[in-house]
């Protein structure tokens, strides 16, 4: 009887919301019971239960009060082996018809809180507490992606975006995720607008989840309603589909309006994994590098990260001369400081011994790597390249056959041969759509000139100097 019952009630909401609708939302749900006034039903994710809640709980009632109208309540649960419906006082008020007036409005607000809906339903990734702009410390190398993370972070709804996307890159531990958490805890604290962090594997999870779980259309719907996504780690982004529905996600935010802020440890232009258009639609926003941690900043980072330990434990002291030691001689990168305070601090406190500069040299040691040659990058090789020969880099990148212009050109491509590991392909694609062909005989022409022409080598090697001081 009930499940007669439950089959016309599931073809009334066929009716009413469409077929892609109710495959996408409505298709998994089912009937545990039906008790006094109120009917229980289940779904098999979260995800669908937060949405179906705050969406369409109305709609599923009235299609149940059309069958029998003395029901007065939905109850809606998860059912799942792997993870247990959540706890009742989690769950949006039931909706009752005797007050529909007042649930309403509870519904909408539970369908736009950014932590319990957005970053729960759709999986959103774990954030550090530490990770906000308070312990962000600032220096001459992160300023600008310092200054346009708070500026969107401060953003409201419905105000203009400034650059979307916002495209972060540094290499590791120089503070991208850090940057990136602490807009999504600033955008959430205030409760207005959906801010959503990913990692790129978690949104890579995500889409195949919901394809398994037949939620596809579902997923999309949901991510598109972020007010601000930010995906942390985009080089990791992998498969056709992946990419493609990264992709349709990122110019729906932005034809919309919607902020995108995107980390990775590369420019656009140098994931060669992703899709042309991708790469394109990337480069369109503010692309700011995190360049290196100078000293002044290192030091900067071990003070703050000294401070933070004395909240926690009030005797520890690290003198002046064994942070200026720090300082100078961990040059990698920023956990790799924070790691050096963490043993001093476990030293001090085990063995009950003041911090000495003998005892920071000694339980440091293997965070003094050797300094590593500097990553030297096609657009830094065109611009010294551009400069010595004065010429422009538009010049390179053109189609001119002149020979002050030609000769320079097989130079840079050279010089991206030898001191990147850029692919030929690449190169090409790099200086003007060249094919790799093109590159491979530039680089053969000067190798061959190197060797019996001495002012061509005194003039690569002098520019091989500037791209690795500068």
């Amino acid at each position: 009887m009930e499940q007669d019952r439950w089959s016309r009630v599931k073809g009334r909401l066929r009716s009413s919301v469409g077929e892609d609708v109710y495959t996408s939302w409505f298709a998994r749900m089912d009937l545990e019971g039906v008790q006094d006034e109120s009917v229980r039903l289940s779904v098999p994710t979260r995800f669908l239960k937060s949405w179906i809640q705050a969406h369409y709980a109305e709609r599923v009632l009235s299609c149940w009060q059309a069958e029998m109208p003395e029901v007065h309540r939905i109850d809606l649960t998860v059912r799942t082996a792997l993870r247990p419906a959540a706890p009742a006082k989690e769950m949006p008020a039931p909706v009752d018809t005797r007050r529909v007036e007042r649930a309403a409005p509870e519904l909408r607000a539970t369908a736009t809180t950014p932590v319990s809906v957005n970053h729960d339903a759709l999986g959103g990734s774990p954030l550090d507490p530490r990770l906000t702009f308070a312990s962000f410390v600032i220096g001459r190398s992160n300023t600008l992606a310092h200054a346009a993370a708070r500026q969107v972070a401060e953003g409201r709804r419905g105000d203009p975006v400034m650059f979307n996307p916002l495209y972060i890159h540094a290499g590791v531990g120089l503070g991208k995720t850090h940057l990136l958490q602490a807009v999504t805890w600033a955008g959430n604290s205030g409760n207005e607008r959906k801010v959503l962090y990913l990692t790129a594997e978690k949104f890579m999870y995500g889409f195949v989840a919901a394809l398994k779980t037949q939620t596809a259309l579902a997923f999309k719907e949901a991510l598109r309603g972020i007010d601000v996504l930010v995906i942390d780690d985009l080089q990791f982004l992998q498969g056709k589909s992946t990419q493609a529905e990264f992709c349709h996600t990122l110019n729906a935010l932005i034809d919309a309006g919607r902020q995108v802020v995107i980390a990775a440890d590369r420019p656009p232009s140098d994931l060669e994994s992703l899709d042309d258009r991708v790469r394109s639609r990337l480069a369109g926003g503010l692309v700011v590098e995190m360049g290196s941690l100078g000293e002044e900043l290192r030091l900067g980072i071990l003070k703050s990260r000294v401070a933070a330990a004395r909240a926690h434990h009030a005797s520890f002291s690290v003198p002046d001369p064994v942070l200026d030691y720090l300082a100078r001689t961990i040059t990698h990168n920023g956990r790799d400081l924070e790691g050096a305070i963490n043993r001093l601090l476990a030293h001090s406190k085990l063995n009950a011994q003041p911090v000495t500069l003998e005892m920071a040299e000694r339980e440091v040691r293997d965070l003094i790597r050797p300094q590593e040659p500097k990553r030297i990058k096609i657009e830094d090789i065109q611009r010294v390249v551009a400069r010595q020969y004065n010429v422009s880099r538009s010049d390179l990148l053109s189609s001119r056959r002149t020979a002050n212009v030609v000769r320079p050109r097989q130079v840079a491509m050279y010089l991206a041969k030898t001191m990147t590991l850029r692919s030929l392909p690449e190169i090409g694609r790099r200086f003007g759509g060249r094919d790799h062909t093109t590159v491979l005989h530039a680089v053969r022409k000067i190798e061959a000139l190197v060797g019996k022409d001495t002012t061509l080598s005194e003039e690569v090697d002098a520019l091989k100097r500037q791209l690795q001081q500068e």
